[in-house]
């Protein structure tokens, strides 16, 4: 079967953007984010208060009209509100309503709290759990996996408002530094030692944003980059704004309208493994029988999926199995074990249920995949629900 070429027309049509609203505490970031809530050529913003504390206050800056999104502060219960978001963004694209938009106030608590994450990770691994044993105050090392897993949750929030059907603005908060080398070693210059501006999130928020502006107490906003045809910024020459209003930038320096549409960002995966997993919760589950059901899911016709991916999703599935049926006792005494012993102590613990039960054992110990197939009905059912 020859391979067909997928193309299409540019549009012209100038993207909403994704606005970095960056710089020192008590600038104006926030109050700039909620003074745009009052313009009329928007539709509902939404306000998500990431460990900020300013969403009820700043209500009262005349014209503001936003609604707070509730969260229990939980990465998981954060991205899904996001996600809801931007359902609801989309929605009122499609039925032509002024663009949505939606405010994250802030991006350095986002990331601070992903760091903490992957620091108690680190923690509880087995090397940093014994070292830390012997000498409380002991550093510990944070493995590179770690670090990839926090900025894999990063980009599922900044993929989110990349692609947003209306217009995304995230906060941040920035300041002057010593500058680093690559050792860890201050930079001078003639013995004088330089300094550099840092933007307190993860490291790539500034190249992501399509329109980035900083304040400073007592100067005019500047923006430092814009990824725009409209709006011009010579490379080290920020662009001063001293009547600034987010209002303006979108719609007059950027040249949004009523026709802009969202940028067309299809996510960028080696394949479709991770994207599966997270789509079907696996990480979070805790039902064996509904894991092993996924486990025969993932073979469906209709998923589009290549051998290889439907092995290793279910690989993934086998581990979560068997981490759930054999979990470490409360003060880790199994994390000695090998995974072989943990699934030998997990059939063992099976039987001696099954035994309590009036059950025999079974001969074989039993996999963390299904032991049998589904019936035929239940196949056709389900693959009729995935296409």
């Amino acid at each position: 079967m020859a391979l067909k070429i997928k193309t299409r027309r540019p549009t012209g049509i100038v993207p909403w953007p994704l606005i970095l609203l960056e710089g020192e505490e008590g600038a104006g970031k926030t109050y700039s984010a909620a003074e745009f809530s009052g313009s009329d050529r928007i539709g509902q913003m939404y306000w998500i208060d990431l460990a900020e504390g300013s969403a009820d206050e700043y209500a009262a800056i005349p014209g503001a009209d936003y609604l707070i999104i509730d969260h229990d502060g939980t990465y998981r219960d954060i991205l899904e509100q996001i996600r809801a978001v931007y359902m609801e963004a989309r929605r009122a694209a499609a039925a032509g309503e002024p663009p949505v938009v939606l405010s994250i106030d802030s991006g350095t608590a986002l990331w601070r709290m992903l760091k903490t994450w992957t620091n108690e990770r680190a923690r509880r691994g087995k090397t940093n759990a014994e070292r830390l044993d012997r000498d409380p105050d002991a550093a510990i090392d944070v493995g590179m996996n770690l670090w990839n897993d926090a900025t894999e949750r990063w980009q599922d929030v900044i993929h989110l408002l990349q692609t947003f059907p209306g217009i995304a603005i995230i906060t941040a908060r920035g300041k002057q530094i010593t500058a680093i080398d690559d050792n860890g070693k201050p930079v001078t210059d003639r013995g004088r030692v330089l300094r550099e501006w840092k933007v307190q999130a993860q490291k790539d928020l500034a190249f992501d944003c399509s329109v980035w502006v900083r304040m400073r107490r007592g100067r005019a906003p500047e923006v430092i980059k814009a990824r725009s045809l409209q709006l011009r910024v010579e490379d080290g020459k920020p662009m001063k704004l001293p009547n600034f209003t987010v209002e303006d930038l979108v719609f007059n320096l950027l040249g949004c309208s009523v026709d802009s549409q969202p940028r067309q960002m299809p996510a960028l995966a080696g394949d479709r493994v991770q994207g599966w997993l997270e789509e079907h919760d696996v990480e979070e589950l805790r039902d064996v029988a509904k894991l092993r059901q996924l486990w025969w899911d993932a073979a469906e016709d209709g998923t589009g999926l290549t051998r290889a991916e439907i092995v290793a999703i279910r690989n993934a599935i086998e581990q979560k199995v068997a981490q759930i049926e054999n979990p470490p006792g409360e003060m880790g005494e199994d994390s000695a074990l090998t995974d072989a012993e943990r699934l030998r102590a997990a059939v063992e613990r099976k039987a001696a249920e099954d035994a309590e039960d009036g059950d025999e054992p079974d001969d074989e110990p039993p996999a963390p995949a299904p032991a049998k197939r589904r019936p035929a009905r239940k196949r056709a059912t389900a693959t009729a629900a995935s296409r």
